[in-house]
């Protein structure tokens, strides 16, 4: 039965919130001041955590989707004994805080994901609940549930009108995650108004729908009643829940209670004096009464108590299952096993043409099979992307243990998803994969993942005016430059086999997410000669960006490209040397990568006197510049595709050995 102290429990982090919205002048206080009943019910009461040992590997996961409310759990993890002190509450927003604007993990001690763009936390959500139960499936064994923990999400009305938390719930109710619970914090108001002017569905009716259990909570104060439901929802074990807590945003505000007035913007200090007098809080800016903070800090001691439990059981594990036992210690650290490379370089036969995709699909699988904890998957798209495991198993309904993800087609849950894999631990680089085109669907799930600097790879094939017939809604064009141009993030375009399979090998030693990117196209293999074979291949790959031919070590022109466009560029090169013009053609994999060298190595491989430069890609030429300089020549499409056999396309659009000679030839 809630007590006083749980009402002064409560209360205390009402008013953390608010004064440090109200010291920062920005901020969120309605969602604190409503769902605080319902955030305290569950860390007081359900949540295994340990506030010393943020990481420990079977805590359950609490994560904000609702992030513009962050306050909350700022005043969370203060309280219950995070590094998190009294001065980051404070400095709530301000420079070179851990009290960002928004929840950001590896930012602040015991946020799990990076939240605030809307559904974003709710489907990442999704993602922990999967790599649970994943490596629930491969590891547990009878008495001995190494992993055995719950997801829990609040979300908010605007979480769960974004399509994003749509795909993702229907996915998490095909799958059956019953350990996945949505806090939902129904109070009717958006930052706009009521939610009467745009989402006036039966919210229960639609999870319902999906396959979730659902309950309602009437009254988002009552303590009691929202700890029953937890109880509850944690009792059905083959579906994930969605619990609907009817709340009252801005709780305690004479003024501004349930009004769209109290989302966004501080009360104020005449409204603030109102609701702490409504709360029976002293006048004073952050008071932490003594009484609550002793009441939160027995976390720790609980949250020791949950690890040393676990420890104990890890002990007898090992001493049972030793081999499985270090294969778990190493993927929760994140580490790739020895001899997770023992079948690179990977030899294709320069004697037939390959499609980069299906390059691709070799070499995912040479790496996966000595990696066990490696899953990934398509949107629907497995017979085109080449993106399955051989032999593995593939999810399904109530089917969480196969390493070949069935996403279906929902591609902006599917990055979230695989963003959430990731941020569990145990999973060993996570992949997604679809048309590159479609990357416009999951482009936000994307960015955020280069944001939190987090490393799954997001593979897009089909990646050019090559897919031919299909035509200009499926040809991507400007897409390969728009992902360069976010920060964080390696996009990887090979231009053959050899470089796919190194692209591969590289990204699985990155500490941050990558694109790779492939052709449906088959395309020439190089082999190498001249530059030291196929390991001077790898190598080049490694560094980003590297010399594949040249007739002289004093070029007068430098022919530069990525993917399919080098063997145009290639042809050219030919042509040139032919004529007897000292030529190097570059092939640059990765612009990240090759940014990165030295000056010495990106001088050496492009030195700034020789200025006359061509560049070829089947894309926009914006971005070419930082390359060929001002006196070069960018080669490429600045408008939409078409539809025919993409050796015409290609012709009919310029994108030829002969043209990229000319431009040569102009700039001699």
């Amino acid at each position: 039965m809630a007590s006083s102290l749980d009402t002064l429990a409560v209360n205390t982090i009402r008013t953390l919130s608010i004064d440090a919205v109200q010291k920062a002048n920005s901020g969120h206080p309605g969602l604190p001041m409503g769902a605080a009943p319902m955030a305290y019910a569950l860390w007081a009461r359900h949540l295994r955590h340990n506030p010393r040992h943020p990481h420990w590997a079977n805590r359950d996961r609490f994560i904000l989707s609702a992030g513009h409310g962050s306050m909350l759990i700022y005043s969370l993890l203060y309280l219950t004994g995070y590094d998190v002190t009294l001065d980051d509450l404070k400095a709530f927003r301000q420079w070179d805080s851990i009290t960002a604007g928004h929840p950001e993990v590896h930012l602040t001690p015991g946020v799990e994901t990076t939240t605030g763009p809307l559904g974003q936390g709710a489907a990442n959500a999704v993602g922990f609940a999967l790599a649970e139960s994943f490596l629930a499936q491969r590891y547990n064994r009878p008495g001995l549930n190494l992993v055995d923990h719950y997801t829990f999400a609040l979300v908010g009305d605007g979480d769960l009108m974004e399509g994003v938390s749509a795909e993702a719930a229907s996915i998490a109710g095909t799958w059956k995650l019953g350990k996945l619970i949505y806090l939902y914090d129904s109070n009717n108001i958006t930052l706009d108004g009521g939610t009467d002017m745009t989402f006036t569905e039966s919210v229960r009716a639609r999870y319902e729908a999906y396959g979730w259990h659902t309950l309602r909570v009437d009254d988002g104060n009552d303590i009691d009643a929202i700890d029953a439901a937890i109880q509850a929802a944690k009792a059905v074990t083959d579906q994930p829940s969605l619990i609907e807590i009817k709340s009252i945003i801005g709780y305690g505000s004479p003024n501004k209670q349930n009004t769209s007035e109290a989302h966004g913007s501080p009360l104020g200090a005449d409204e603030i004096r109102l609701v702490k007098e409504a709360y029976g809080f002293p006048q004073e800016d952050f008071f932490v009464p003594g009484e609550a903070l002793e009441h939160f800090r027995t976390a720790i001691e609980r949250g020791a108590d949950y690890e040393a439990e676990w420890n104990a059981l890890f002990t007898r594990y090992q001493a049972e299952y030793p081999e499985l036992a270090a294969e778990w210690e190493h993927a929760i650290k994140g580490e790739l096993p020895d001899g997770w490379d023992r079948e690179f370089p990977l030899q294709f036969p320069v004697e037939k043409k390959v499609a980069t995709r299906n390059a691709s699909g070799t070499a995912l699988n040479a790496i996966a099979k000595y990696i066990p904890t490696m899953i990934g998957g398509d949107a629907d798209l497995a017979g085109s992307t080449k993106t399955l495991i051989k032999g593995a198993e593939h999810t399904g309904h109530g089917k969480t243990a196969g390493r070949n993800v069935r996403f279906g087609v929902r591609e902006h849950a599917m990055g979230s998803i695989v963003n959430g894999l990731a941020l569990h631990g145990g999973i060993i680089k996570p992949y997604s994969a679809t048309f590159l085109t479609f990357s416009d669907y999951m482009r936000h799930a994307v960015r955020i993942g280069a944001l939190m600097g987090i490393a799954p790879v997001y593979v897009f094939t089909h990646d050019s005016i090559g897919l031919g017939e299909d035509g200009p809604t499926h040809q991507p064009i400007e897409h390969v430059m728009s992902l360069r141009l976010i920060p964080q993030l390696y996009t990887f375009r090979p231009a053959d086999a050899n470089e796919t399979a190194a692209a591969w090998k590289t990204t699985m030693t990155l500490d941050k997410p990558a694109v790779l990117i492939f052709t449906r196209q088959d395309l020439p293999v190089l082999d190498g000669n001249g530059i030291g074979g196929v390991n001077a291949i790898y190598r080049g790959v490694e560094k980003g960006g590297y010399v594949l031919a040249e007739n002289s070590p004093s070029p007068k022109v430098i022919l530069l490209s990525s993917g399919s466009e080098v063997h145009i560029a290639h042809e050219a090169y030919q042509l040139l040397v032919n004529e007897g013009i000292a030529v190097r053609l570059v092939s640059l994999p990765c612009w990240e990568l090759f940014d990165q060298q030295s000056v010495e190595y990106r001088e050496s491989v492009l030195p700034p006197d020789v200025t006359a430069r061509v560049s070829i890609e089947a894309g926009v030429t914006l971005g070419w510049q930082k390359y060929v300089g001002l006196r070069g020549v960018t080669i490429g499409i600045d408008r939409f595709g078409a539809s025919a056999p993409y050796q015409r396309i290609y012709e009919e659009y310029g994108l030829t050995a002969a043209a990229v000679v000319a431009a040569a030839k102009s700039q001699l």
